[in-house]
C-alpha cells in the first residue's frame, strides 16, 4: 500500500495550483464555540479558542473533491495514461462531479456511477457538466461494483471517490493553503467519508505539527470502527450525511494516517449535525451539506462527562465530539454544498448562540 506522504502533497499542489480556487476562511466571534472544563484548581476562566471556517465548499463543483480530480486526471495526462475511453468513477455524488468537471477541462468523457438514492440536486448537476450518469443500487458500494464492471469491459480509467494516493494528495493540499493563513495554526478539524480529505489533509498536518480531528456520524463510521479494532471493517452507513459521508469502509491510507500522532477520531449523532448545519445557515448564511456540517458539530454539540474518568486530557476530549484548549486556534473545514438548502427556511428549535 502506498503510504502518503508530504512529497506527494506538494507534487500535487505543483499540477493543481492553476486549476483550484484557494481557499477562503472566515472567523467565528470569540467565545462562540466552549472551551475545554475549567481546572478546578485554576483560579480564572480559560481564554477563548480561536475558530476559523474554512470555506472549501467554494471549491469547483462546490466541495473538495475537485482537487483530487484535478490531481488525478493531470497525473494521467502527464504520463500518457489516460485513455480514449474516458475516466469512470463510483461516487455519493460530489466525488463524480469533480471526476466529470475535471474531465471535460481534459477533454475526455466522464462516466459516472451513483446509487439511486442520491440527491437529485447531484444527478442534475453531474449531468449538466456533460458526464454519462448511471444510477446503480442503494448504496455507494453497488455503484462501485458495476462502475467496475464498466472499466473492465469499456477500458476507462477507473478513478475512485477516496481511496487512490493521488486523490488523497490532491485534497491533501487544502492544509497548506488554510496554514499560510493562520499562523500559529494548532488543529484542523475535517469530516471523514471514506477517508480522501482527512489522509491527505492529516499527512500535510502531521509534516508541519499540527493536530488532525476526523469527525464521523454515529451511525456512519468506517474509520472510527476501523480505529478502534486495529483493521479496515465494513460498516452500514445510515445517517443523515450519508449521502457524502457514506462509505461502507475506510481507506487503508486513513487507518494508518488515523493511527499516527496528533490524530484524534469522534462521532457526533445526527441531531447534533442538522443542528450545526442550521446554525451555519442561521449566523452566517452558509448552505452546506450535512456532511460539512459534521465537522462544527464535533466542536458545538454538548458535552458529555466520562464517568470515574478525570484525567485532563480524557476531559478535554469529551464522549462524541471534541473541546479546544484555552486559546487553541482551530481550522473546521466546511467541504461541501451539494444540497437542497430549501429546508434551511424553517427556524430551528433551539437559537443557541454562534457567531
Amino acid at each position: 500500500m502506498h503510504q502518503l506522504a508530504y512529497a506527494d502533497i506538494k507534487a500535487a499542489h505543483e499540477r493543481i495550483a492553476d486549476h483550484i480556487r484557494p481557499v477562503s476562511l472566515a472567523r467565528t466571534d470569540p467565545g462562540a464555540i466552549p472551551t475545554a472544563f475549567r481546572d478546578p484548581v485554576e483560579e480564572r476562566d480559560p481564554d477563548p479558542c480561536e475558530v476559523w471556517l474554512a470555506l472549501e465548499f467554494m471549491q469547483h463543483t462546490g466541495s473538495f473533491k475537485a482537487r483530487g480530480a484535478q490531481n488525478f486526471l493531470q497525473a494521467h495526462r502527464e504520463a500518457g495514461t489516460l485513455p480514449e475511453a474516458g475516466v469512470t468513477i463510483a461516487s455519493g455524488g460530489n466525488a463524480g462531479l469533480a471526476c466529470a468537471w475535471a474531465a471535460r477541462q481534459q477533454g475526455v468523457r466522464a462516466t459516472v456511477f451513483l446509487p439511486e438514492t442520491a440527491p437529485r440536486v447531484k444527478v442534475a448537476k453531474l449531468r449538466a457538466y456533460g458526464a454519462d450518469v448511471r444510477l446503480v443500487g442503494t448504496e455507494y458500494a453497488q455503484a462501485a461494483n458495476a462502475c467496475a464492471d464498466f472499466a473492465a469491459s469499456s477500458g476507462a480509467l477507473s478513478s475512485h471517490a477516496y481511496d487512490h494516493p493521488l486523490i488523497a494528495a490532491g485534497a491533501g493540499t487544502l492544509l497548506d493553503e488554510i496554514r499560510r493563513q493562520i499562523p500559529g495554526l494548532d488543529t484542523v478539524v475535517v469530516a471523514v467519508g471514506g477517508g480522501g480529505l482527512f489522509a491527505g489533509v492529516a499527512a500535510a498536518a502531521q509534516h508541519h505539527g499540527i493536530r488532525t480531528v476526523a469527525v464521523e456520524p454515529e451511525n456512519c463510521r468506517a474509520l472510527n470502527a476501523a480505529v478502534e479494532t486495529g483493521d479496515l471493517v465494513d460498516v452500514t452507513p445510515d445517517s443523515v450525511a450519508a449521502d457524502s459521508l457514506g462509505a461502507r469502509r475506510a481507506s487503508a491510507m486513513a487507518l494508518h494516517a488515523a493511527q499516527q500522532d496528533l490524530v484524534h477520531s469522534v462521532t457526533v449523532p445526527d441531531s447534533e449535525i442538522i443542528r450545526a448545519r442550521r446554525t451555519l445557515w442561521d449566523h452566517h448564511r452558509l448552505a452546506v451539506e450535512h456532511g460539512a456540517a459534521a465537522a462544527l458539530a464535533a466542536l458545538t454539540a454538548p458535552i458529555h462527562s466520562r464517568p470515574g474518568r478525570a484525567l485532563p486530557e480524557q476531559a478535554r476530549i469529551p464522549a462524541g465530539g471534541y473541546r479546544p484548549q484555552s486559546g487553541e486556534r482551530i481550522a473546521v473545514v466546511l467541504c461541501g454544498a451539494n444540497t437542497d438548502p430549501s429546508d434551511l427556511a424553517h427556524k430551528p428549535d433551539d437559537a443557541e448562540h454562534f457567531a
